[in-house]
């Protein structure tokens, strides 16, 4: 078999779910499954500081159905998760500063949701197989490079604490239940359809936006500590090819670049 997404016929006619599928990462992702001739399900709450826009799936608008609900709704949840083949968990609250002024939210949508969705697949369809998506965030300060899998997590936020929690679970539920479940730990993501607006989406959407308006660009320290980038179109074909690897399943894996820059660098 190929190693491309597009050789295996993996996702022709399959009926998938994306979850978050309005917001940055899971609209690209809807497209391209819709391009390998997948049966697209998109499911967003588009709560407005989360960055899921209409707009963002306006090239397969007319390809693809969109359930308006919160991944938070477990009956909804529930009913959706029936006779589907795939389900790409990308719903989440991705705030470090929202996560820390409001924990309970964090929580509901970021832990309480994921062990919700998994309790509705074991019960109603228990054969699904599910990439739920974490970030690289859970592992706090390095206390080496690179950081691997092995490195210990000490996130500095209730986020970090939570996707910890939510990935536990899904291991958890792919280790006792045999459902077919992997986690991949996202960092850096750039590329189109990136939420601009706000502060609370991390670092490289504000230094974008500050670039673009000829604003000055804030760093705080001295602008050397080093960050990893993927661009989305990377992160969207690594959870194509994650996803239903018999390989990968019960497994958590690090999503990262082999090149790193400072934040300075990050600027010229």
């Amino acid at each position: 078999m190929s190693n491309s997404v597009t050789s295996a016929s993996k996702f022709k006619d399959k009926k998938i779910l994306v979850l978050g599928g309005l917001g940055f990462i899971g609209s690209n992702l809807a497209i391209k499954l819709r391009e390998q001739g997948a049966r697209v399900t998109i499911v967003d709450a588009l709560l407005p500081q989360y960055g899921g826009n209409l707009k963002n799936i306006e090239p397969v608008k007319d390809e693809v159905a969109v359930e308006f609900l919160d991944i938070r709704d477990t009956d909804s949840m529930g009913r959706l998760v029936r006779d589907v083949d795939m389900i790409f968990s990308l719903a989440g609250q991705t705030s470090h500063v929202e996560s820390m002024t409001d924990p309970i939210t964090d929580l509901d949508i970021n832990c309480r949701s994921q062990l919700s969705l998994l309790e509705c697949c074991r019960k109603h369809n228990p054969g699904v197989n599910i990439l739920y998506a974490s970030t690289r965030q859970v592992y706090g300060k390095p206390r080496y490079l690179p950081v691997d899998e092995k490195h210990p997590t000490a996130p500095v936020d209730v986020n970090g604490i939570n996707k910890i929690a939510a990935e536990s679970y899904y291991t958890l539920y792919a280790k006792i239940y045999g459902m077919k479940c992997v986690s991949l730990r996202l960092t850096n993501t750039y590329g189109p359809r990136q939420h601009m607006h706000g502060a609370k989406q991390g670092f490289v959407s504000i230094f974008i936006r500050k670039a673009i308006k000829g604003e000055e660009v804030q760093i705080f320290g001295d602008g050397k500590f080093r960050r990893d980038f993927n661009y989305v179109d990377d992160v969207v074909e690594a959870c194509l090819r994650a996803i239903g690897n018999p390989v990968l399943t019960s497994q958590i894996y690090n999503l990262g670049s082999d090149s790193h820059y400072s934040i300075l660098e990050s600027l010229i």
